[in-house]
């Protein structure tokens, strides 16, 4: 039987769990290489941050062929992070697009300070919204994690919107019950992942 959205999301949560608990499934990966050789049937894409506490596959307990991982700081997208979403939903077949941000996130920190460095200039642009977006707090700099907490959360929000805003292909196939687009937190003191 096909897995639903709702079963794509559970294996991501019951995987994230086994990773807290230290009861990772023992995979071989050599012989994972052999059998996904020939193709790949992975259930979930996750759109997350390149910060490096923060890896996809090992955080979900998951496979090689599991799983899509999109990463780039502050996990926005942009026309190529959609077209590989498109592609992974409407091509591969994933049942779910997990928006994972992750408490302390460098790149949001360097939004909410106006950090200004080569092409990241450009790039931190992607996530003034959600800096903008926050209200009621006198200090909005990467000193006070409570603003910055917030900025990462309406930052997953944001994303999320703007995927379905933007890529009339994920709408429509969310909209049918074919997909679902989740936000998830990861705290990098914990390792859980909290979805939103």
């Amino acid at each position: 039987k096909a897995l639903s959205s709702l079963e794509a999301v559970n294996m991501l949560k019951e995987g994230n769990q086994r990773f807290v608990e230290k009861s990772t499934i023992s995979r071989d990966l050599n012989e994972q290489v052999q059998i996904t050789s020939t193709g790949q049937h992975p259930f979930a894409a996750v759109l997350g941050c390149i910060d490096s506490r923060v890896p996809h596959e090992l955080v979900f307990d998951t496979g090689i062929g599991d799983i899509f991982s999109c990463r780039i700081a502050g996990n926005f997208v942009n026309e190529d992070m959609l077209g590989s979403l498109e592609f992974a939903a409407k091509v591969a077949g994933v049942k779910t697009i997990v928006v994972l941000g992750h408490s302390s996130c460098g790149a949001v920190k360097g939004a909410c300070d106006g950090v200004q460095l080569g092409n990241l200039t450009a790039m931190l642009k992607n996530i003034q919204p959600a800096v903008d977006g926050v209200r009621g707090y006198e200090d909005r700099s990467s000193k006070n994690s409570a603003f910055v907490q917030d900025v990462v959360d309406l930052n997953i929000q944001k994303t999320m919107e703007k995927i379905r805003a933007n890529s009339p292909i994920l709408k429509e196939m969310e909209d049918n019950g074919e997909l679902s687009i989740v936000g998830a937190m990861y705290h990098v003191n914990s390792g859980v992942v909290d979805f939103v």
